[in-house]
């Protein structure tokens, strides 16, 4: 580790209280625009920088990180996700990972629920007819969705997001169900009032909609695939607000155009920002640019994990959210 204040390189502008912060605190270079480095820009930042704050938009390979410099010692990346990473890679060059886990948990909950409401009453159609000036009046019969109350909620993943989603549905009226890939102990099942599936062919076949709430890892993708997909009945709803690699797109599409679902609220795709044209002109699904995560709130206290990360590194320990290859 250098003598002296570390060089730190930022790859996308952050919030202005967390940039102050760390120009106070670090010799750092920040962007003067919000577009992602390019892979040649990433590649020059790893070669003089001593700590990298890369995001999620950033993808660090095993390429990459063969060509960064013998001065960088962390990647401290701004986002709880890493599966941009080549995290054992890294570790292999002597360069430690952290991230910042557990700060979008209450937003990225509101957010799922923001979804189920959203496709289930019909909002973004309202919505439309209002903006364009077409509304003419109340009617029985007009915008009819459905209540939550009453519905069995499948959570497919249950870490601290699933569980925030639960403790919410509760307060809905939703049954909550949930497959993981460890039982929760009984006291959390009981607290959240969840009841476990060892199969998750037998739960989404059962549930009236589905929240995807797991990363995405080699055995998560397409965990929902075109068969499990069709195990779901044609009245149920998915919302996704996890990663997009989970489910398969296409297979997704095709089921929401033909009616073999009733809906789908997304905020992550399959293909990142190459969401197919498809299923944009579907009038069934309610598509959310990655807002997830998206509060004043969550973003200034990922830039203080960032720091709080950074500085533990540079007065000699180990950063506290380190990342180890093996437990993702």
């Amino acid at each position: 580790m250098p003598a002296g204040r570390l060089s730190v390189v930022v790859t996308r502008r952050l919030p202005e209280p967390v940039e102050t912060r760390m120009k106070e605190l670090f010799d750092v270079e920040l962007r003067d625009d919000d577009r992602p480095m390019t892979r040649e820009e990433l590649a020059a930042a790893m070669a003089r920088a001593d700590v990298l704050v890369p995001t999620i938009t950033d993808q660090i390979d095993a390429g990459l990180i063969a060509k960064a410099g013998e001065r960088l010692r962390l990647i401290a990346s701004f986002g709880s996700g890493v599966d941009h990473i080549d995290v054992a890679t890294a570790r292999s060059r002597g360069i430690l990972v952290s991230n910042t886990p557990g700060v979008v948990t209450e937003d990225t909950a509101d957010m799922t629920m923001a979804l189920m409401l959203s496709v289930t009453r019909r909002i973004p159609e309202g919505l439309a007819v209002m903006q364009s000036g077409k509304w003419e009046g109340w009617a029985p019969t007009a915008f009819l969705g459905g209540r939550l109350g009453g519905r069995r909620l499948g959570i497919l993943g249950m870490g601290r997001i699933g569980q925030a989603v639960a403790r919410r549905a509760r307060a809905f009226g939703l049954q909550v169900h949930y497959h993981n890939r460890k039982r929760l102990r009984p006291e959390i099942e009981q607290e959240l009032d969840a009841t476990y599936w060892e199969s998750l062919d037998q739960m989404v076949s059962r549930m009236d909609i589905l929240s995807i709430n797991c990363p995405h890892t080699p055995s998560t993708f397409h965990l929902m695939n075109a068969r499990r997909l069709k195990l779901m009945k044609p009245s149920a709803v998915i919302i996704n607000t996890s990663r997009g690699e989970v489910i398969d797109e296409n297979a997704l599409t095709r089921m929401l155009a033909s009616r073999e679902l009733a809906g789908a609220g997304l905020d992550v795709y399959e293909h990142g920002t190459d969401v197919s044209a498809d299923l944009r002109a579907l009038p069934n699904v309610v598509l959310l640019p990655h807002m997830g995560s998206a509060t004043v709130e969550g973003r200034i206290e990922q830039g203080e994990k960032v720091i709080i990360n950074i500085k533990t590194f540079a007065d000699g320990h180990r950063p506290p959210d380190q990342v180890v290859p093996g437990m993702l």
